[in-house]
């Protein structure tokens, strides 16, 4: 299955099972990139947020008019933050940010219980490595690759340069064949592997 990419100023498909990384400077907004990714060619998409809390996810998709009935939300954030949680069928909490094994499980679900175009976004790769460290969340972002290839499915992976040794970095992009860069100024450059 192909997507439209939906991020840059060229037209650019990728295949179903694609990762794309966003590499970006850690002053730098994402919301426009994230939310241009996740509204176009898709009929039901999954944020993970392990950065901001799901009410915070709602007003940034309404801010950016995102079709809010297509969107699942998996909050890994306010139970470690002690915030109340609204409780929704639409909104999964994460017991601490460091639960992989209850985002893997909750990222399958979704993948198996939706059809059609699916698109997942996980805000952020640096949030995970902060609470879950730093090989465990490189091991989480590899397995949600595998499950975006075997259900067929694209997901956008949040990484701030700024934060991580080249190293690590080096070896994200290793993982991803679509890389998208942003800078301070909010420039895009599309990067497609071969």
């Amino acid at each position: 299955m192909e997507y439209r990419l939906g991020v840059g100023e060229e037209p650019t498909t990728i295949q179903g099972g694609t990762g794309v990384l966003l590499l970006h400077p850690s002053t730098a907004v994402t919301d426009r990139v994230d939310t241009e990714f996740l509204v176009d060619d898709t009929d039901q998409f999954l944020v993970i947020s392990t950065r901001t809390t799901a009410r915070e996810v709602w007003q940034k998709l309404e801010f950016y008019d995102v079709d809010e009935d297509r969107a699942s939300i998996i909050d890994a954030i306010s139970v470690e933050r002690g915030y109340s949680r609204r409780q929704s069928e639409d909104v999964t909490y994460l017991s601490s940010p460091s639960d992989i094994g209850g985002l893997l499980t909750h990222v399958e679900s979704f993948l198996t219980s939706n059809e059609g175009k699916r698109r997942i976004s996980l805000d952020s790769v640096t949030e995970l490595g902060y609470y879950a460290g730093e090989q465990q969340a490189l091991e989480a972002v590899s397995s949600l690759l595998g499950l975006l290839e075997e259900h067929d499915a694209v997901g956008l992976f949040h990484l701030a340069t700024g934060v991580h040794d080249e190293g690590l970095i080096d070896e994200y992009r290793r993982l991803f064949d679509v890389i998208i860069e942003l800078d301070d100024d909010g420039e895009i450059e599309v990067h497609l592997g071969d």
